[in-house]
Formats: structure tokens, C-alpha cells, sequence
């Protein structure tokens, strides 16, 4: 998979158009587009990761034991499960309730 189908699906994921993200990254609208034939900078990759909350790493298809994959609890575009089936609302809020008191 090459770095424009990483974004892409990550952009998919959390519901946005490639225009979008380019455009919320200081972008050009049309500018992910040219990551099908020539390879961005690595500026322009963290600007991307960053607005689709993803690692520069994970763009790049990069894996790296020791840079675990970083989960926004609040973001609702991640789907939790336990044991291989969802975990229901009422009690995913207390699960996020529980992680937010540890941060503290």
C-alpha cells in the first residue's frame, strides 16, 4: 500500500475527503492527489498524520514495536472491542471515565 492509499483510508475512516484533510494540514486542496506519483515531504506527512490522528509512522507503513499505536479514547471513529465483540456504549463510558481518572 503505498502512502496516498494510507491516507486515503485513514481519511475514509474518520469520514473526511482528501480535500478536507489537505485543507485542514495547510495544504494545497488537491496536493494528497500528487502522492500518487511523487512522494511528500516529511513536513507535509506529520501535518496529515496530525490532522487525521494518526502517526507519520503509520502513513509511512512503518512498524515499530516500540512506538505503540497511540488511541484518542474520545475519538469515535475508534472501534472498541473485548474479546472480539463491541464493547456497549454505557459501559464504554464508564471505561473512559476510569482512564480519564488515571491521567490524573
Amino acid at each position: 500500500m503505498t502512502i496516498f492509499d494510507k491516507t486515503k483510508e485513514a481519511a475514509e475512516k474518520r469520514g473526511m475527503s482528501l480535500q478536507d484533510v489537505a485543507r485542514k494540514a495547510g495544504l494545497g486542496i488537491n496536493s494528497i492527489y500528487a502522492w500518487k506519483k511523487r512522494d511528500p515531504s516529511i513536513t507535509r506527512i506529520k501535518a496529515v498524520a496530525k490532522v487525521l490522528k494518526v502517526s507519520s509512522d503509520e502513513l509511512l507503513g512503518i512498524e515499530n514495536a516500540d512506538n505503540p499505536k497511540i488511541i484518542d479514547i474520545e475519538d469515535d471513529h475508534v472501534l472498541m472491542t473485548f474479546e472480539g465483540k463491541p464493547i456497549p456504549p454505557d459501559d464504554l463510558e464508564i471505561i473512559k471515565r476510569l482512564l480519564r481518572g488515571a491521567k490524573k
